[in-house]
């Protein structure tokens, strides 16, 4: 009995420290860098929060340009079990969508577009502007 007890102890243990060592890593505000020597100049920004393996959150597209420019997407999605790569959808106002993937290494997200409409840029590397 005594035998049990320690591993019910030590199983209880390990999941607090499985629940606090859990970091949010997709959570802030990110944007690309205005690509400057490009025919369409435009600057990519992305706010999503992670609770678990949940994202929800907004992005925008502008531009100098005014076709390039979008509305406010929304921004849903999940994270993969080991927190490294999520999946996202970003739909406008009238319901036309896309969907991307993302990789976050050394702070740093790889965004890239998997279909759908053109409502963001194919790939863009993302870096943390606010938290």
């Amino acid at each position: 009995m005594q035998n049990f007890m320690k591993k019910i102890i030590l199983l209880l243990i390990l999941i607090n420290c499985q629940v606090y060592s859990q970091t949010n890593k997709f959570s802030g505000t990110w944007g690309s860098q205005k690509c400057k020597d490009c025919k369409k100049e435009y600057f990519f920004t992305i706010t999503i929060a992670q609770s678990n393996y949940m994202i929800s959150g907004t992005a925008q597209v502008t531009s100098e340009h005014k076709e390039l420019n979008s509305e406010v997407l929304d921004v849903t999605g999940y994270v993969y079990p080991l927190g490294d790569r999520a999946q996202i959808k970003l739909i406008d106002k009238g319901g036309s969508g896309s969907s991307a993937f993302l990789m976050i290494e050394d702070g740093v997200i790889q965004f890239t577009k998997r279909g759908g409409s053109d409502l963001v840029p194919k790939d863009l590397i993302l870096k943390k502007l606010y938290e």
